[in-house]
């Protein structure tokens, strides 16, 4: 999807993935500076080490407690810092000084794709959030931002939710945070955990301890496939249902912005998307 909005603008950029162990990425993150890289995105396992390695934390990834994004910058003979992309257009200088700057796009992705695709109007409504990790954390208190009327958390490690929950208390006491499975219908469940990435993993919920008949809408943060186990049980239960796409989508537009400074075009990304990860 980068790679298409840079094309679509004209601009002379390049997107790349690389495969980074956790222990690596100290060295990786300065390595893309070193090499002049305008950023970076982040996916798992690296997005909660990262709040302890950037150098400055935009309120986006301390408000959600994650680093999707990474935006390299420099500092001028003025003192102002900026993109280090800026500062040939600027006044063909070089910084004097370099720094990196982490932002989280996950949280905006999706409350976004949640009204798009699911029509979903988050405040007041009760939610069923699986997942508490990284991205999960981020959803749980962007939820709580939205003004949800109440929130249960699950994870595999209970101690996260419960960090999670803790933390949602403190912040946003107006919202009811309950870690474990509803006892009564809930508006929308989402699932934040990486359980339907890979052919034949178990569903992400216990279907004995909460039925799919209970919940409206199901949202799986995962995109690929299209039809992840939990989608294929939600329709067959009569859910509304949207995989992870959108998010991806949007918080991809939100990073391209960041970097470039230039609004992402969305419907071209999107289009790209689709092509890539489905072929249609």
């Amino acid at each position: 999807m980068h790679n298409a909005a840079f094309a679509a603008l004209g601009l002379d950029w390049c997107y790349v993935a690389f495969e980074v162990a956790p222990v690596s990425l100290r060295t990786a993150i300065a390595g893309a500076q070193a090499m002049n890289f305008s950023g970076l995105n982040l996916t798992v396992p690296h997005k909660l080490l990262a709040l302890g390695l950037v150098d400055v934390l935009d309120e986006s990834a301390r408000a959600w407690g994650a680093v999707n994004t990474i935006r390299f910058e420099g500092q001028g003979d003025d003192g102002i810092w900026r993109p280090v992309t800026e500062f040939d257009a600027v006044d063909r200088g070089r910084p004097t000084q370099f720094r990196t700057h982490g932002f989280n796009t996950d949280a905006e992705g999706i409350s976004r794709s949640l009204v798009e695709d699911l029509g979903v109007s988050l405040t007041g409504t009760r939610v069923f959030l699986l997942g508490a990790g990284g991205a999960g954390r981020a959803i749980a208190l962007r939820l709580a931002f939205e003004g949800v009327r109440e929130l249960f958390l699950t994870n595999r490690t209970a101690s996260k939710a419960e960090e999670v929950a803790a933390e949602i208390h403190t912040r946003f006491p107006g919202v009811r945070v309950v870690v474990g499975y509803p006892t009564e219908p809930v508006d929308l469940l989402i699932n934040a955990t990486s359980l339907g990435l890979k052919p034949g993993d178990a569903l992400p919920l216990d279907l004995a301890r909460f039925s799919l008949s209970e919940v409206r809408a199901v949202y799986d943060a995962i995109y690929r496939p299209a039809v992840t186990p939990l989608i294929a049980v939600a329709q067959a239960a009569g859910c509304k249902t949207a995989n992870g796409l959108g998010m991806l989508l949007h918080q991809g537009a939100k990073a391209f912005e960041i970097w470039t400074g230039c609004p992402a075009p969305v419907a071209v990304m999107r289009r790209a998307l689709e092509l890539n990860i489905y072929g249609r």
